[in-house]
């Protein structure tokens, strides 16, 4: 009895201040939490599907989705909001897990998809593909940002592991940093030397899931879907990891392929989901803080609440980002910065919000 006790006051210690005690990490509390997400989600999609610029019927909308036979409108649905919903399912999960992912294995509370230059490195490629090559086409430069990605991602890594002691997450956040600033200049330089390439990049650069079609979703899925498979293999060991590296390894956890499936999980997450919508930020910084402020350090419950809630903020912000302005739109990228810089602003100031 008096083992058992001490184990759960070890648990509810952990807890968030905020909530009472125990209620956090309760298995069934965060079931419930999440299929309540899950609800939220559905509720989401349907708005990304019923709200736009132009005024479509429900019932327009509704044929198109379940009885589509190629008209004009079930054409306009599926090419513009159905396109536009699904992207934003898939690269809302893909940010936030990469985010959630590269918070714990760098132990930084701060750590976001752009540090490990996968931003940087994509847009470079998208840079000389346009610029160079006179690519204009959305699917024709969108393998050059993943390609980007990936490469960078590498170079990341293997200068982050090198010299003694292997992999470190210290030197490997240090060494996205610093590939992240040199690939930014040279990409700003690009920029200025070939104003035509800007005008091609301006709405990628913003973050934007706006006119991408089908065919942009159908080729990223893929990769997505690797990658939370591979989120799902470390998100156990992730719990071992935050504890430190020599306790991690007295509790048997492997750390060198805990990290390197994490990694390769995070440039496969990342990779698809800037090459298609660009650079998003916040998703993957502020959803992992909002999952951990509420059921705690767990990384698999993170990883499970990240899951459903990035999806919901990005479709949300383009939702917001259709209809703010009088005419025209804001892209996802630009609102998800207004949603996400007072929520976090609030969130890093709870004692437990910025703990890892």
């Amino acid at each position: 009895m008096t083992t058992h006790a001490s184990r759960s006051d070890a648990t509810d210690s952990d807890a968030p201040s905020d909530l009472p005690s125990g209620l956090a990490h309760s298995n069934l509390v965060r079931t419930v939490g999440w299929l309540a997400m899950v609800a939220v989600l559905l509720a989401a999609v349907l708005l990304s599907l019923a709200i736009g610029p132009t005024d479509i019927p429900w019932s327009d909308v509704m044929h198109a989705v379940f009885h589509y036979d190629g008209s004009m409108s079930d054409i306009a649905v599926r090419d513009g909001r159905i396109a536009r919903t699904l992207l934003g399912v898939l690269v809302g999960i893909a940010l936030g897990l990469a985010g959630a992912l590269i918070q714990a294995l760098t132990r930084n509370p701060l750590a976001d998809p752009g540090i490990l230059g996968v931003n940087a490195g994509a847009a470079f490629f998208v840079a000389l593909a346009v610029g160079t090559l006179g690519v204009t086409q959305v699917w024709g430069y969108i393998w050059f940002a993943f390609f980007g990605a990936v490469l960078t991602t590498v170079i990341v890594y293997l200068i982050g592991s090198g010299g003694r002691g292997g992999v470190d997450p210290i030197r490997i956040t240090l060494a996205g940093v610093a590939v992240a600033a040199v690939l930014t200049g040279v990409t700003i330089g690009l920029l200025l030397l070939h104003p035509a390439t800007f005008d091609q990049m301006r709405n990628w650069n913003a973050g934007s899931i706006a006119g991408r079609g089908l065919q942009i979703s159908g080729a990223v899925a893929p990769f997505i879907a690797a990658g939370v498979v591979l989120t799902a293999i470390v998100a156990r060991p992730l719990n071992a990891l935050a504890l430190g590296d020599d306790l991690a390894r007295s509790l048997g956890a492997e750390l060198t392929r805990t990290r390197i499936v994490g990694i390769v999980a995070i440039t496969l997450l990342c990779g698809a989901a800037t090459a298609a919508a660009g650079p998003i930020g916040f998703v993957g910084l502020m959803v992992p803080h909002v999952a951990r402020w509420i059921v705690g350090p767990d990384q698999r419950w993170i990883l499970a609440y990240t899951f459903v809630g990035a999806p919901i903020l990005v479709l949300v912000a383009d939702v917001i980002g259709r209809v703010v302005l009088p005419s025209g739109e804001l892209q996802v990228g630009i609102v998800t910065a207004f949603i996400g810089a007072p929520i976090l602003i609030l969130l890093v100031r709870q004692r437990k919000a910025s703990g890892l």
